[in-house]
């Protein structure tokens, strides 16, 4: 068991292309990638990396755990995609993932625990 927070942007090609924030995502999958490193940039230059991801969370990601700060709580395997918990089980606490690419769009995971 593990748990992260995580950072969702979908883009037209993702599952479900429409979020708490709009209701159709048009934006190309490239234009998601680029907004995530713009993310992924700001968390490497914080001094503190959690606060700087739960307030990135809440205001831009398209998953409705944004209310919890991207808080996913624990999970054990087979429980998320498979890009996704591959990385997530990949990281150590405290440790930011490069761009993972699933279904729902691209995330950035952040392993809490």
């Amino acid at each position: 068991m593990l748990s992260c927070r995580h950072i969702l942007v979908k883009h037209k090609d993702s599952r479900r292309p429409s979020s708490w924030k709009s209701e159709k995502i048009t934006r190309s999958k490239e234009e998601a990638l680029d907004i995530v490193e713009g993310f992924r940039g700001k968390l490497k230059d914080a001094e503190e990396v959690e606060p700087v991801f739960v307030a990135i969370a809440r205001q831009e990601s398209d998953c409705n755990s944004n209310k919890r700060g991207g808080d996913l709580g624990k999970f054990g395997r087979g429980k998320m995609q498979k890009p996704f918990e591959e990385a997530a089980f990949s990281l150590k606490i405290g440790e930011l993932s490069k761009p993972v690419t699933t279904l729902s769009g691209i995330h950035i995971i952040y392993r809490t625990g």
